[in-house]
């Protein structure tokens, strides 16, 4: 019975801390744009990440120094 006597005001304030977190993540916009990051992943933007674009890249590197 004495453990419940610590463990009620810890998670209370475990209880406080989630709630400021919650409002700070809306005050900051994390919240703003759900669709964002969904239609994100669709969009082919890694042909940098390629190893056919790094040598090409590297290729023409290496005709300007020379």
């Amino acid at each position: 019975m004495e453990v419940i006597y610590s463990l009620i005001p810890g998670m209370m304030f475990f209880g406080v801390l989630f709630v400021v977190v919650l409002v700070w993540a809306v005050k900051k916009g994390q919240y703003e744009d759900m669709e964002g990051n969904a239609n994100r992943i669709l969009h082919d933007d890694d042909e940098d990440m390629m190893p056919h674009c790094r040598q090409q890249q590297s290729g023409d590197g290496d005709a300007d120094n020379k």
